[in-house]
């Protein structure tokens, strides 16, 4: 039963990883990489946090698909909304940074927006399968 309900992570895991490296890639640009060193959070972290918030996420996703299929839809729309207000507080800091963060910005919604994709891909398997 356990690990049905985390099948999904080594595909998240694999996605994670090339995602990231790829990323790493992109930032060893001379101008990125000197921005990159100005961010208020690295860019590791901020995968490594995304990463277990989808991991959470997605198990609690598959828990709840077993006992009551019904409403993952609805606690999928609450997590991730939870989710968002988690990652606003995150945001803040380089909200309020009175540096020119314009890249720290687009990689933070970047990273943001890619997990979200990725929960809402697997999420509408998991809704799909069980038609």
């Amino acid at each position: 039963m356990l690990l049905k309900r985390l099948g999904f992570l080594p595909s998240l895991l694999k996605i994670t990883l090339s995602v990231f490296l790829l990323h790493l890639l992109i930032f060893q640009i001379s101008t990125l990489s000197e921005a990159a060193l100005k961010f208020y959070y690295s860019i590791p972290f901020l995968y490594l946090l995304y990463f277990m918030f989808s991991a959470i996420i997605l198990s609690f996703l598959f828990k709840v698909s077993e006992s009551n299929f019904d409403n993952v839809g609805m606690t999928f729309l609450i997590s991730t909304s939870i989710k968002m207000v988690v990652s606003y507080f995150v945001l803040r800091p380089i909200l309020n940074s009175t540096e020119e963060s314009t890249i720290e910005k687009v990689n933070f919604f970047i990273i943001f927006i890619l997990f979200l994709a990725i929960e809402t891909v697997i999420t509408i398997r998991l809704l799909n399968k069980n038609q």
